[in-house]
């Protein structure tokens, strides 16, 4: 007699666990769909992307097809004052990564064409990287910089598929 109660006792909760487990899903599921779609138009009305944290701007350029131009002075550039008002400089050196398939190299001629213009990549450079403070610069792996180099530069040559990279082989912050 007892087993046969228990059972009825566990078959009550269980249905009673359903119920409640059903109503919790109706009420929460529709509140999350306004929640996203409030988030959606946020980020729209601010501009921000929604997609992965790849860049969207950058085609995917097979190794074989990307040549490495140095330049072969390094950069010494004059930060902007951080939060401890103090000045801080940062000491590298630059590489772009071309495509070689693209009709910017053909255009430019590869790396004889860069070098020839090579004061002013060094300018635009300077100049962005001069707008950084040192903990800015030093950020997420100096990624925020690499990417506003990688910008100027695609909108310099007024192509997004022949300058496909910027790389930092030493760097050095003080």
């Amino acid at each position: 007699m007892k087993k046969n109660l228990m059972s009825v006792i566990i078959l009550a909760l269980v249905l009673v666990n359903l119920v409640l487990t059903a109503i919790l899903t109706f009420t929460i599921v529709p509140q999350t769909k306004k929640s996203n779609a409030l988030i959606d138009q946020v980020c729209s009305a601010i501009n921000l992307e929604l997609e992965s944290g790849e860049d969207q701007n950058t085609p995917a350029v097979p190794i074989e097809d990307i040549e490495a131009y140095k330049i072969e002075s390094s950069f010494t550039v004059n930060l902007q004052p951080g939060e401890d008002g103090a000045k801080h400089y940062a000491v590298f050196s630059v590489s772009l990564s071309m495509n070689t398939q693209s009709d910017g190299y053909k255009d430019y001629k590869g790396a004889e064409g860069l070098s020839a213009k090579e004061t002013i990549i060094q300018s635009e450079i300077n100049t962005i990287v001069s707008n950084y403070t040192l903990e800015d610069f030093n950020a997420n792996g100096y990624q925020s910089v690499k990417d506003d180099i990688l910008a100027a530069m695609q909108e310099m040559f007024g192509s997004k598929d022949f300058i496909v990279g910027v790389n930092f082989s030493s760097v050095t912050t003080e």
